[in-house]
């Protein structure tokens, strides 16, 4: 195919993409950012707080070596 012959009609619908892209852009409420404020006697307590555990053993020097150079 021979864009050159086309280049109109790719125009018309690149532009028509772009016109409605637009229009849909604009009817899409802008974010509006929140505050938020903790609670401090929830802080304090620590009742919700997530806690992770890791557990692994460590790698030795030749293993640490050996994944070095892997990458």
């Amino acid at each position: 195919m021979n864009i050159m012959k086309h280049m109109e009609a790719v125009f018309v619908v690149a532009l028509s993409l772009t016109l409605g892209g637009s229009y849909l852009l604009d009817a899409v409420p802008e974010a509006h950012a929140r505050t938020y404020n903790a609670d401090p006697a929830l802080v304090a307590s620590g009742d919700k707080m997530a806690v992770v555990t890791v557990t692994a053993k460590r790698l030795s020097g030749e293993e640490k070596q050996a994944a070095g150079s892997r990458g």
